[in-house]
């Protein structure tokens, strides 16, 4: 058999594969994804580069907006603005998020994660608030990729918490808002 016929015959079995995976997981909202599948993040609420609608801010509800994402291995979620007037403020990290394509409403959690303390020290999604008078801000969403096996060690919070996912990262995948104070 040929190489071409041999990238066939594997991509035919890997996508029956991922077809069963994705049957035995009816109604859990989980399905798996290939290996070699890309890490993804996008949102149904804000396209890549725009601006970031009020309700999912300080000046709205303050709920997280709506994700959607594809991970092939295990993934954390760190949410920063790297435009903060004192340095990169941390507003979301929520690690253990399981292999696979997921979604939110707005306003909740990745399934199966844990939230860990933002830079004000809260466990929850602490939505962009920039100070008047500093300029349009860039909110980068940022999914890492981590080994399924990763433990992330405990205490961490904020900036050391984003710092040590970003070091254990095997890939990423962004998504930036964007919001004016």
């Amino acid at each position: 058999m040929g190489r071409t016929a041999a990238r066939r015959v594997g991509f035919a079995i890997g996508a029956l594969a991922l077809t069963l995976a994705a049957a035995g997981n009816a109604g859990t909202g989980v399905v798996t994804a290939a290996p070699d599948a890309p890490l993804t993040i996008s949102s149904p609420a804000f396209a890549n580069g725009a601006p970031i609608p009020a309700q999912y801010t300080c000046k709205g509800a303050d709920v997280a907006p709506p994700l959607t994402w594809s991970a092939p291995l295990g993934a954390a979620l760190v949410v920063d603005d790297p435009d903060a007037v004192n340095g990169v403020y941390i507003h979301w990290v929520v690690t253990g998020i399981p292999f696979g394509s997921g979604s939110t409403s707005a306003g909740q959690n990745p399934g199966g994660g844990s939230t860990l303390p933002n830079t004000a020290g809260q466990s929850a999604y602490k939505g962009p608030c920039p100070p008047a008078g500093t300029g349009t801000h860039h909110y980068r969403f940022t999914l890492y990729q981590l080994p399924n096996d990763y433990q992330l060690p405990g205490g961490l919070a904020g900036a050391r918490a984003a710092q040590t996912i970003a070091g254990a990262a095997t890939a990423q995948a962004q998504l930036i808002g964007t919001f004016g104070g």
